[in-house]
């Protein structure tokens, strides 16, 4: 079985102009990536203004080297998805995969309606790297790396980003994602082969979830007033105007 795992790179959520697609497709019978490729979309790339809203902006240079060296190639929008059509039929995928694979797929959905072309994954699954990842990989003992390496969320709860996944499964807690699509690909393929190994089905269906909890201090003020209670703990107020107030 042949599998597809990719990654975009965009200039915004909300309006996601894909600037950047790369893709892997792994052979599972004999173990090998047979075909990988980094695309940079031309009509993104030439539009500065726009380039210059993405989140990772300042890896332009990056691609620029990239190119250069023939590492990196510029294309349409429209050929690309023609490419990736031709190659999932090629070799007869029918399981795609990326981390956080929702945005990746609105990513492709937007964009195909923006240029008017064909959408590549219209004839496959796309599944969720992260699932996986939730399901195979997060245990106590990811939990510990986490605490050993302060590896959280911004609201302090265990980090499962594919960056922090990456760290734990090599043991390799100076790693840093790269955040260009081909690089995040191979990464996010090596965390699905290390989920498969510990017994995940190719075809499984995993949940995913938005945060890992993880028990935390938590400060809490109250604040009366008139009879009226105001609570602020972490960032966030409440308000109650009850004379008796019950916490758990």
């Amino acid at each position: 079985m042949n599998i597809l795992i990719f990654d975009t790179e965009t200039t915004s959520i909300n309006k996601p102009f894909c600037y950047n697609i790369g893709y892997v497709i792994y052979d599972l019978i004999n173990h090998n990536i047979i075909e990988k490729k980094d695309y940079i979309i031309e009509q993104i790339w030439h539009n500065l203004p726009l380039f210059s809203t993405a989140y990772y902006a300042e890896k332009r240079p990056i691609y620029v080297n990239r190119m250069k060296g023939k590492k990196v190639k510029m294309e349409k929008y429209g050929y690309i998805c023609q490419e990736l059509a031709r190659l999932i039929k090629k070799y007869n995928i029918e399981f795609a995969f990326a981390f956080n694979s929702s945005f990746d797929e609105n990513v492709f959905n937007f964009n195909c309606d923006w240029f008017k072309c064909i959408n590549p994954f219209d004839t496959v699954k796309i599944k969720d790297i992260r699932g996986f990842a939730h399901s195979f990989i997060v245990n106590n003992e990811y939990k510990k790396f986490c605490e050993d390496n302060e590896l959280f969320t911004d609201n302090g709860n265990y980090s499962t980003t594919a960056e922090s996944v990456y760290k734990y499964i090599t043991q390799n807690k100076n790693f840093t994602e790269e955040h260009t699509a081909l690089s995040d690909s191979i990464i996010e393929t090596q965390i699905l082969l290390y989920c498969l190994q510990k017994g995940a089905l190719i075809d499984g269906e995993y949940p995913t979830y938005k945060s890992i909890w993880r028990k935390q201090e938590k400060i809490l003020t109250i604040i009366k007033k008139d009879k009226k209670y105001t609570f602020k703990c972490n960032g966030y107020t409440f308000y109650k105007s009850k004379d008796t107030i019950k916490l758990k």
